[in-house]
């Protein structure tokens, strides 16, 4: 790899990683149907408990439309259903069946499934790589991506120390 940035170099070879252990293939024939169009993103949201299809619809930045026509979807296959909302039978929770629940232990079992190479790393090292990857998606969380860059917000000098006394603090 001929790339001189050190960041770039990482995230493709971490990039290069992941999609190399891509299991979508084996998750589809499990399931007999691709998740995709958001539909794994919403199954595994209701994972927490029954939500309501503005909620889904926010969560996933998207009109309450295509937030119905994925749960239509979800619902074909008979992963969720929708029931009415205690307060105001106008809304509607949608919430997981049992199939829906299975689908999610399946995907679980087949994504979760650490690839052969993990392994073969001394614990110190499965240690160093954990401990990196909770810092890249605690940095992550704590400065959003710019979507007109694809860069993080560089928040400014007092922010960063700020942010240094909460964690400092716990």
């Amino acid at each position: 790899m001929v790339n001189a940035d050190p960041v770039q170099q990482a995230w493709a070879l971490m990039q290069r990683f992941v999609e190399a252990h891509n299991r979508r293939g084996e998750l589809a024939e499990a399931l007999g149907f691709r998740l995709g169009g958001g539909q794994g993103k919403i199954l595994f949201q209701l994972r927490d408990g029954p939500v309501t299809l503005g909620q889904l619809a926010e969560a996933n930045g998207v009109d309450a439309p295509y937030a119905t026509l994925i749960v239509d979807k979800l619902e074909a296959h008979g992963f969720v259903e929708r029931r009415p909302y205690p307060d105001d039978r106008r809304r509607k929770l949608v919430t997981l069946t049992v199939a829906g629940r299975d689908a999610i232990a399946t995907a679980d079992a087949i994504l979760l499934r650490p690839p052969p190479a993990f392994r073969s790393l001394p614990a110190d090292d499965l240690g160093q790589l954990t401990g990196l990857l909770t810092r890249l998606l605690d940095a992550d969380a704590a400065e959003p991506e710019d979507p007109k860059s694809g860069q993080s917000h560089q928040p400014q000098a007092a922010d960063r120390s700020a942010s240094r006394s909460r964690t400092e603090r716990g």
